[in-house]
């Protein structure tokens, strides 16, 4: 059984808006939810994660679909930015993207961090990430080298 069809393609600065709304609507509930709702925050945060490069737009049916930021380092491999159209969730584009992710790192450890308490630790959870660090807001995840 295969999964949703995607594409990556990379992220131009036209899309920079794209991605804040996007990151907007899928975190707003959540950041509001530990009182960490700010706007100019989150827009230098993406803004952030979108210049470091590597930062690609999910497509699907000629569509963005999500976007995300993978940085190949010495050692291990960085996931930022993940984020999927709220009305696409739950639906397997998210699993088959990582899956697609981690075929990329060739066995080499991956890194990123989640919101505390937010449903995307479940998902990186399910996939073998294990929470190895905690910051004021944050878990840190490692899926181990393979």
């Amino acid at each position: 059984m295969s999964g949703p069809v995607f594409r990556f393609r990379p992220a131009a600065e036209a899309d920079f808006e794209a991605v804040l709304d996007l990151s907007i609507r899928t975190l707003r509930p959540h950041l509001e939810r530990v009182g960490r709702w700010d706007p100019e925050r989150r827009r230098a945060r993406a803004r952030a994660a979108f210049g470091q490069g590597g930062f690609r737009v999910i497509m699907q049916d000629g569509a963005m679909a999500g976007c995300v930021g993978v940085q190949r380092h010495a050692g291990h491999v960085e996931i930022n930015g993940f984020f999927i159209e709220p009305a696409l969730q739950n639906q397997g584009l998210g699993a088959a993207v990582l899956a697609s992710l981690l075929a990329e790192a060739g066995g080499l450890p991956v890194h990123l961090e989640v919101l505390k308490h937010s449903p995307a630790a479940r998902f990186y959870e399910r996939a073998g990430f294990v929470r190895m660090a905690e910051q004021a807001y944050d878990w840190l995840y490692i899926l181990p080298a393979a």
